[in-house]
């Protein structure tokens, strides 16, 4: 999974993991590009057997706890079709700037490609017990808070925090 450091140890284990947008670019202020990432989980956990514990999406980057039988599978196709995706709908609006700096950011080995959208690889650390659980929870849920974007977390609307405070959220979660 790409030139990180960080690896998915055990794949079929619940994970804490981390992308983060080239040049931390702030392409996630759009709905449309939020949805795209969202529709994409849907899909995993539908079709994939992903299982989607927690999440915030923030202008740049992602957190979000996840597992699956082959989560560096999973991870994998998730940044591959959102790129794609949102690279599409970046193209499709005219987003010049921010097509501009992901064409200038794109790593000279990626040949295959005209814009590199995620940075290489995944922060993933393994979430090995309930107590480790809870607090990657609350790192997420709590992330939107300690930016000043809102007073509680229940209030950011990109973000699994609502649906642990009882409220709706954009997507159904699993519980560990």
């Amino acid at each position: 999974m790409g030139r990180s450091r960080y690896v998915i140890t055990e794949p079929d284990k619940p994970h804490f993991m981390t992308c983060t947008v080239m040049e931390w670019l702030p392409v996630f202020t759009r709905p449309e590009t939020v949805d795209i990432l969202l529709n994409c989980w849907r899909y995993q956990k539908e079709h994939e057997g992903l299982q989607l514990y927690g999440y915030v999406v923030l202008e740049n980057h992602i957190h979000f706890i996840a597992q699956a039988n082959n989560l560096s599978k999973c991870v994998s196709s998730f940044k591959s079709f959102t790129a794609r995706q949102i690279i599409n709908h970046l193209q499709a609006h005219n987003v010049e700037r921010l097509l501009t700096r992901l064409r200038f950011s794109k790593r000279a080995h990626k040949d295959d490609r005209e814009y590199q959208f995620w940075q290489e690889g995944v922060h993933a650390e393994l979430v090995f017990s309930e107590a480790m659980m809870r607090e990657k929870l609350e790192y997420i849920h709590n992330n939107p808070v300690k930016r000043g974007y809102v007073n509680l977390p229940e209030h950011w609307r990109y973000s699994s925090a609502s649906s642990y405070a009882g409220l709706a959220g954009l997507i159904e979660l699993d519980r560990w």
